[in-house]
């Protein structure tokens, strides 16, 4: 049985994108200063590794409540059953592969970058068939299937993290840890509503939504695709 202190090292080493890597570097100083084990410890190294990792999330949950609030769709209950579908997934993909068993090779876990990147595409389509009429374009991710799809695609890098640590904690800290992420999924759909919520960006979101929305998603497709370095592997 691995210590807090040696779950959280392992965490800094891992293959993470700059901000998990920073997110657990500080957590790591922080728990190790103040001598935190147990419980506590777990519960904080899980909501440093949670916070770490899933800061882009909070620009796509800001970006699907604000379409929620100025096109009706998605609707909130169906960005929240999304995001808790799409992180349970992860999680479990993590927990399945710390077993030994690989569902997706980390190579190619890029290449759900494609997902948001799809639905940016067609979103944009969409308006550009709709031109300047009345009409709105459909929305970019309609429903819980879609937002969980964009989730996924969103925290795929994150496999890498989750994986080693899951792989070295026992079955009590798997299940803090757990449930410290479902906790800090509702924590992320709150501060997505919050900043949906501005007026001055909901006027705004009015009147170009058609084209941010699913710019926002190509630009994020677009970005995990190329920072996994799938490309390199095609051609």
């Amino acid at each position: 049985m691995f210590s807090l202190h040696d779950e959280l090292t392992l965490l800094v080493r891992a293959a993470a994108p700059p901000p998990a890597l920073d997110a657990a570097r500080r957590c790591l100083m922080r728990v190790s200063s103040a001598g935190m084990d147990g419980i506590a410890g777990t519960v904080v190294a899980a909501a440093g590794m949670f916070a770490g990792t899933n800061v882009d999330d909070l620009i796509v949950l800001t970006v699907l409540f604000l379409a929620a609030r100025t096109g009706g769709a998605p609707k909130a209950w169906q960005i929240w059953v999304g995001q808790y579908a799409g992180i349970a997934v992860l999680v479990a993909v993590s927990a399945v592969a710390a077993l030994g068993l690989t569902v997706v090779p980390d190579g190619w876990v890029g290449l759900l970058g494609l997902v948001p990147f799809a639905l940016g595409v067609r979103g944009l389509v969409a308006a550009v068939r709709a031109g300047d009429g009345d009409a709105d374009p459909p929305p970019v991710a309609s429903g819980a299937v879609a937002v969980a799809g964009v989730t996924i695609a969103n925290g795929a890098d994150n496999l890498s993290i989750y994986t080693p640590v899951f792989r070295t904690i026992g079955a009590g800290p798997a299940v803090v840890t757990v449930a410290v992420f479902a906790a800090g999924v509702a924590l992320w759909c709150l501060a997505g509503s919050w900043l949906g919520s501005h007026k001055k960006v909901i006027e705004v979101v009015e009147r170009y939504g058609r084209w941010i929305v699913p710019g926002v998603f190509v630009v994020i497709g677009g970005l995990i695709v190329i920072e996994s370095g799938v490309l390199g592997r095609i051609f």
